[in-house]
């Protein structure tokens, strides 16, 4: 349509002119506490141009106050933030070519669709014509044409958000900061708020930073993820890095559902790893790192590479490897349609879980409760975690 094709080239013009190997966002060693409290303690991070990147975390470990630090409400004690090349930290926000859209909206109550997108602008001193032919192309890009003169309270909760992300579009802002923009939708209307956002993104080729506490969020949206904790940003990857390849135990318990088992190396050959654990006996695992001597380790996989086998009346399984075979009886069952976790109790003492896709309707090849099953994995399945 012709007024996508705008909005393209607007995004375009709007682009900061980088070197090669120049990232858009650099932070620096940035700093930020609060009395006795260190909110973000020394966090590094490069974001390229056009990048969807989240900054994923639980509550409380420095997520927001880093994107407010981007937006200028708070400024860092220590480190540089850069723009562009440009030092922005002590910059004030409407110095910046940031934009944020808040949890809230913060949508002016009193003030229809067409003048809340507008209000930026009018602060900004954009000549009237101008102002009516941006939030025309805004409108039509979030595909609120008819409702420009509704209020905030006559729209629906994703009417609200569309409006909130026009408004932060507006002024063509390089970075668009985006604090848990969809934590008040939802289920449905959350996953197909995500998908518009998407496309909208690809389709600016603007750079989008979104903090959230969903994983399943971050991993569905973002290009690369920053994981944080305690104000220290502790990993960043693409989220299938992340997911498959955690880089400490903590991660690899946040990300996801994980069975951890915890052991001591008894022999390494050639990438080949034997760890004795506590709760599952010998587990073989094929690890390329080395770990250091003889520490103590964490067997992670994930519930969904852990497979479960009948076994025949003579005590053997029906199928599986001859290596990571953790014997034990079903203890629970929980149906989620697409799929079902089986929760096993293992005669060496441990649990284990596996998660099974329905790929069927009937549930002839389920497992039940007080079932004898052999729950299996290969050695590729495994990641080998120092503690």
């Amino acid at each position: 349509m012709a007024d996508e094709r705008e909005g393209i080239k607007v995004a375009a013009a709007a682009k900061p002119h980088l070197a090669a190997d120049q990232p858009l966002l650099r932070i620096d060693g940035a700093v930020k506490d609060f009395g006795a409290f260190r909110a973000v303690d020394g966090v590094s991070l490069d974001i390229g141009a056009g990048e969807f990147f989240a900054l994923l975390g639980p509550s409380g470990c420095g997520k927001t106050t880093l994107l407010r630090m981007l937006a200028g409400f708070e400024a860092p004690d220590q480190g540089r933030i850069l723009l562009g090349g440009n030092d922005i930290a002590q910059a004030l926000p409407h110095e910046r070519p940031i934009n944020m859209m808040f949890q809230s909206y913060a949508l002016f109550p009193h003030l229809s669709v067409r003048d809340n997108i507008a209000f930026g602008l009018r602060r900004a001193g954009m000549a009237r014509g101008d102002i009516a032919a941006r939030v025309a192309e805004m409108v039509a890009l979030v595909k609120l044409e008819g409702m420009e003169k509704r209020k905030p309270d006559q729209l629906s909760g994703g009417q609200r958000q569309r409006v909130a992300l026009a408004r932060a579009l507006a002024r063509r802002p390089q970075l668009l900061l985006l604090d848990e923009p969809l934590a008040a939708l939802d289920k449905k209307l959350r996953e197909s708020t995500q998908a518009e956002l998407m496309e909208l993104q690809r389709r600016l080729g603007m750079t989008f930073i979104i903090v959230t506490h969903d994983q399943e969020e971050a991993m569905t949206m973002a290009t690369r993820i920053g994981v944080m904790d305690a104000g220290k940003l502790v990993q960043v990857a693409t989220p299938r890095q992340l997911y498959e390849a955690p880089r400490s135990r903590w991660i690899a318990q946040f990300v996801g559902d994980i069975n951890l088992f915890e052991g001591e190396l008894q022999s390494y050959d050639g990438h080949r790893l034997t760890i004795v654990t506590r709760d599952a006996g010998p587990l073989v695992v094929v690890e390329p790192r080395v770990p250091v001597g003889k520490a103590k380790l964490s067997v992670a996989i994930r519930p969904e590479k852990v497979k479960l086998s009948r076994r025949e009346s003579g005590g053997h399984a029906d199928q599986g490897p001859a290596i990571n075979r953790l014997e034990g009886t079903v203890s629970d069952v929980c149906y989620l349609g697409g799929s079902t976790t089986y929760t096993v109790k293992l005669d060496a003492g441990g649990t284990v879980q596996s998660a099974i896709a329905n790929t069927v309707r009937r549930d002839a090849d389920a497992y039940g409760v007080n079932q004898r099953v052999v729950a299996w994995f290969t050695s590729n399945d495994c990641v080998v975690l120092e503690q």
